[in-house]
């Protein structure tokens, strides 16, 4: 048996911590009957969903529930094309579809000490009460979206979450 230097330790402790806390970061008062879509990857070769009389469209007047199709297509999308743990190309392509950039929140991409995070997270708060919530990253495997509600204070996720100033 070979004892393993502390630095390596550290960084192991680190790692189980963050992949322990990741799950935490979103919301932490689920609604009643939160609604959770595991989404699968399409075949596409484009980013962006294309229009086809089924597809998901942005609902503005709509409830959280009946925009989630859209979120979660959005975030197959990014996640299929690119395997990205870049915050900014999901903010970016929720925007582009039509969602409110003023009511997103991002998690970081980066861990404190500059690894790549093991998930991020990101969030569209929808009206007063709920929120449209997304986590994809290596540990998470397929992306994950649902309805959450919102927290006390108005924000979807919970922690320190990065400015959305590009």
């Amino acid at each position: 048996m070979t004892r393993r230097p502390a630095v390596l330790r550290s960084r192991i402790a680190v790692v189980a911590l963050l992949a322990g806390l990741s799950c935490g970061l979103v919301a932490c008062t689920p609604s009643a009957s939160p609604t959770r879509t595991v989404t699968t990857a399409p075949e596409a070769t484009q980013v962006a969903p294309t229009a086809t009389p089924d597809a998901p469209v942005l609902q503005p007047d709509g409830t959280a529930e009946e925009n989630l199709p859209l979120f979660a297509e959005i975030t197959a999308d990014v996640w299929a094309h690119t395997a990205s743990s870049s915050g900014r190309a999901y903010i970016d392509a929720l925007v582009d579809a039509g969602f409110d950039k003023s009511a997103m929140q991002v998690t970081e991409d980066l861990t404190t000490v500059g690894n790549a995070a093991e998930s991020i997270q990101f969030s569209v708060r929808w009206g007063d009460r709920q929120c449209l919530v997304g986590q994809v990253g290596p540990s998470t495997g397929e992306p994950v979206t649902m309805v959450m509600d919102q927290l006390a204070e108005g924000r979807c996720l919970v922690g320190r979450t990065r400015p959305i100033d590009w």
